[in-house]
């Protein structure tokens, strides 16, 4: 039905319209007009509203209002002025209300677009919406679109002028952990510009510990939400037997006040979130949880992308060992770590290629990680790209660093590893492998060898052994014969390879100063095509192999 009250207003706003400005064109005339009746509303705002949609109906028409003042101000500057002193009113009005969120938007918005003209500092206005609205209010999915978008729109603004966006992607992430599906395409283009050498190892972090975020953020909310008398401190003498107990205990606060932290702050990281993590467990079957895991792989593939833009060889060499180190303490979400070892396994060839020297640089980390044979069986897609990685890169060529006796270090390292892997035991089951572990860890043995030709009577007769190895009952019960056969098949090509020493060298050898020959290209490129060649020359029938 009609409202008489909101009537009274309207006609009151327009007949308030001053005589002066019907002297005015047209055009300006409507500015003119616009303009006072957005004043208006905006001072009308201060009115209490007789009933809740009255109210939602009022905060609307204040987000148009000083949108439309926006838009006027971009016309014709001269309304900047008027605009202003209005503006800081009304936002310091309602920025303490939450339910006036949504409208400080478009006034941080307009502050943004006049500060020089305005003579105004826009960061105080966006350090209030950046450090209070997402830690507050990223449950409400309509504001989290908003604000994101408003974040979209300005990125290119803020990381020109203000070092506050980068500084607050942990509030920012808050959003996408709690409303992951809907906001994964607008973080895809956010990302990049939250991205710097500063920020990055903290948003790998991050990245990692999304769903842990959406855990976090799910026990804040329910531990605000319970009555006054159950939120007192914890005893510190018991330990907490659920999520919400824990929140407020000592053993835990200050690793969910981390995880929950407002702005960026590498220097207060917990010396381990372990403890944390495997508390939030009971969480990880969480629609909510499961959601946001699904988009960390996108975003981390990204996340690589974009660093391996500006990184220089200390911060690849930071991103390796975290990577490393990271891969053992993910949430425990099976999904989700079966994508993240895909994405990091790729990711890894690509850093090592960027800075090959890594391996050289690395190589005490290195060596812990790819001689440590439980990381076949539970992190075989990062393990096989590591020793990919050393077979490739731990050369001279790469790096005049390089030793012959940290050619023989890797290559024991190894070397223990694919026995421990390959070792038949009558007594006990032998731990089955990605078949693409032993050939790699074949071929990188060989490859070391062929670069410190002491070591190839010690991997050729390694290799020689392989036939035993493919035809024991043990082997045969447990991987498919088209991967023994292959096994075997690369075994008797690199053996054959070591028979020619000079020739194993010029094909396992990168050539100094990265200028390949045509024929090393393209026998890098099609490695298993060059081995059979020799293969063939070797021995008429192929497959023949000593035993």
């Amino acid at each position: 039905g009609d409202k008489p009250g909101m009537d009274r207003s309207a006609t009151s706003m327009v007949s308030a319209t001053p005589t002066s400005s019907r002297l005015l064109p047209p055009k300006e005339r409507l500015r003119e007009k616009a303009f006072e009746y957005c004043q208006r509303l905006i001072e009308q705002s201060t009115r209490r509203p007789l009933k809740k949609d009255d109210g939602d109906l009022q905060k609307a028409c204040l987000i148009e209002a000083v949108t439309i003042m926006d838009i006027i101000c971009r016309q014709d500057s001269s309304y900047v002025y008027r605009t202003v002193s209005l503006l800081r009113i009304l936002h310091s009005r309602i920025c303490g209300d939450a339910t006036y969120a949504r409208a400080l938007l478009p006034i941080a918005q307009f502050f943004l677009n006049h500060s020089k003209l305005a003579a105004v500092d826009s960061d105080a206005i966006c350090k209030h919406l950046f450090v209070d609205i997402p830690a507050q209010l990223f449950h409400n999915p309509s504001l989290a679109f908003e604000f994101v978008q408003f974040c979209k729109d300005n990125s290119q603004l803020f990381t020109n002028t203000s070092s506050l966006f980068r500084q607050s992607f942990p509030n920012l992430f808050k959003f996408l952990a709690w409303n992951s599906p809907p906001l994964i395409s607008e973080f895809v283009d956010l990302l990049p510009f939250l991205l710097d050498a500063g920020t990055a190892i903290e948003i790998f972090h991050l990245l990692l510990d999304l769903p842990c975020l959406t855990a976090a953020l799910d026990i804040q909310l329910r531990a605000a939400a319970l009555p006054t008398s159950e939120k007192a401190t914890s005893d510190p003498a018991v330990k907490p037997a659920t999520c919400l107990e824990a929140f407020r205990h000592p053993l835990y606060k200050s690793t969910f006040q981390y995880l929950l932290r407002t702005k960026s702050a590498p220097e207060d990281a917990p010396d381990s979130l372990i403890p944390l993590r495997q508390l939030l467990g009971s969480l990880a079957s969480s629609p909510r949880v499961v959601q946001c895991a699904e988009t960390v792989p996108v975003l981390l593939e990204l996340f690589f992308r974009v660093v391996a833009e500006f990184a220089d060889g200390s911060l690849i060499n930071q991103l390796v060992v975290l990577l490393l180190q990271r891969s053992d303490h993910l949430y425990e979400i099976p999904a989700f770590k079966d994508d993240v070892y895909r994405v990091l396994s790729s990711q890894l060839a690509v850093l090592c290629k960027l800075h090959p020297a890594l391996v050289v640089e690395l190589s005490t980390e290195i060596l812990e990680f790819s001689g440590t044979v439980t990381n076949i069986q539970n992190k075989e897609p990062i393990f096989t790209h590591m020793v990919w990685a050393i077979g490739e890169y731990l050369s001279v060529s790469y790096d005049k660093r390089c030793t012959v006796e940290q050619i023989t270090r890797f290559f024991e390292t190894l070397e223990a590893v694919l026995f421990e892997i390959t070792q038949l035991r009558p007594l006990a089951s032998t731990p089955s492998c990605a078949p693409r572990a032993i050939s790699v860890l074949m071929a990188t043995l060989t490859k070391l060898a062929a670069r410190s030709q002491d070591l190839i009577p010690r991997v050729s007769m390694f290799l020689s052994k392989m036939r035993t190895f493919v035809q024991s009952p043990a082997v045969t019960s447990i991987y498919c014969e088209e991967d023994l056969e292959e096994l075997l098949i690369r075994a008797t090509e690199l053996m054959n390879l070591l028979k020619m020493p000079s020739v194993a060298q010029f094909v396992f050898t990168p050539p100094v100063d990265g200028a390949s020959t045509r024929f090393q290209k393209e026998v890098n490129d099609s490695l298993p095509l060059a081995l059979r060649m020799v293969t063939h020359l070797l021995e008429p029938a192929p497959g023949c192999m000593p035993v």
